[in-house]
Order: structure tokens, then C-alpha cells, then sequence
């Protein structure tokens, strides 16, 4: 299978041992490369992060992202939001700490893929553990853009932090 293949072949699971991480390249963003190779394994030994690999192979890594608990601060809510939900100080939230694509995988629509199938776990997993929200910190400009196109908002006050409500992440699963 090749670059070229189109994004229905891949397949998603957690980050395991048989992984090739070495060969990922991001040279869009390296500390996501670095991430990868050096300190993602740690972080679901340690359950700091679940991680989530897109493959064309079962051993290729073509993409990844992580989630992980999180939780927002009431006070950073956009005042309408914040007016609708419980005074509770923090509201809690699944958080997109990584979002990766391998240079060789770029153009295929694979970050889509990726955050799709993130979006459908985070809600999935709200069910059993509470979360208000999807929340992201883009790294980049072009990262916020890609955010911003799926419905993620701008926490006011916090640069580059965007969410995005449960509601709309179940309208926008239910909608594919």
C-alpha cells in the first residue's frame, strides 16, 4: 500500500509495541515528530495519554493523534455558554493533545480521518466518563484553520485554545 491509497484503507487503533514510529516525519511541526518517537509510549504507560495511530499496514505509522482527560475553566467560556450549564468552577472536557500526518500520507485528507474518529471517541467515552466538550490547543495558525472548519470555537482569553460542545460533536458524527 502507498501514499496514494485512499483513506478508507487505513485502520485506527492504540498506539502498541508493533508500531514503526522511527520513520514518521512531520517536518510541518517536528515537536509532533519528537512526540512520537520519544515520549508516546511513556505517555500511555503512564496514562498520561491515550494515543491513536492511523496505518496503512498494521505497522506503518501514517498518523496519530492523543486524548486525554481535561477540564476548562468556567471563567474561560464564552459568557453564553457559560450562562447555560451548571456554576460548577470547572466543566470537564476531552482534550485533542496531538494531531499528527506523516509528510509521505499529506494532501490525503488524513487529518480528517484522524479528527473525525477522535471526535466520535471523545463523545463515545463521555457517555461513561463526563465531557462537556472537545477542546483543542492549535498549534499553528493552518492547525487552528483546520479546527475552526469542523465548528471549534475560541476560548476567549486563551490564543489558540478552541472547543467544540458534545452537541455539536454528536450532530456532526450523526451527520457522516
Amino acid at each position: 500500500m502507498t501514499a496514494e491509497s485512499d483513506s478508507a484503507d487505513f485502520h485506527i487503533e492504540p498506539l502498541n509495541t508493533q508500531h514503526k514510529r522511527e520513520g514518521f516525519t512531520c517536518s510541518l511541526e517536528p515537536t509532533l515528530e519528537r512526540y512520537l518517537r520519544r515520549q508516546a509510549a511513556q505517555d500511555v504507560k503512564k496514562r498520561f495519554a491515550a494515543v491513536f495511530i492511523l496505518m496503512p499496514d498494521g505497522q506503518t505509522v501514517a498518523a496519530y493523534y492523543t486524548l486525554s482527560q481535561f477540564s476548562i475553566r468556567m471563567q474561560d467560556l464564552p459568557s453564553e455558554t457559560a450562562q447555560k450549564l451548571p456554576k460548577y468552577p470547572q466543566i470537564p472536557a476531552t482534550l485533542i493533545g496531538r494531531l499528527a500526518v506523516d509528510d509521505s500520507y499529506a494532501g490525503k485528507r488524513l487529518g480528517e480521518k484522524l479528527l473525525l474518529d477522535a471526535l466520535k471517541r471523545s463523545f463515545d467515552f463521555s457517555i461513561q466518563v463526563a465531557s462537556f466538550a472537545v477542546v483543542v490547543d492549535a498549534i499553528s495558525e493552518r492547525a487552528k484553520s483546520f479546527y475552526l472548519k469542523y465548528g471549534f470555537t475560541e476560548l476567549p482569553g486563551i490564543a489558540n485554545r478552541l472547543f467544540l460542545p458534545m452537541t455539536l460533536v454528536a450532530e456532526l458524527i450523526s451527520s457522516l
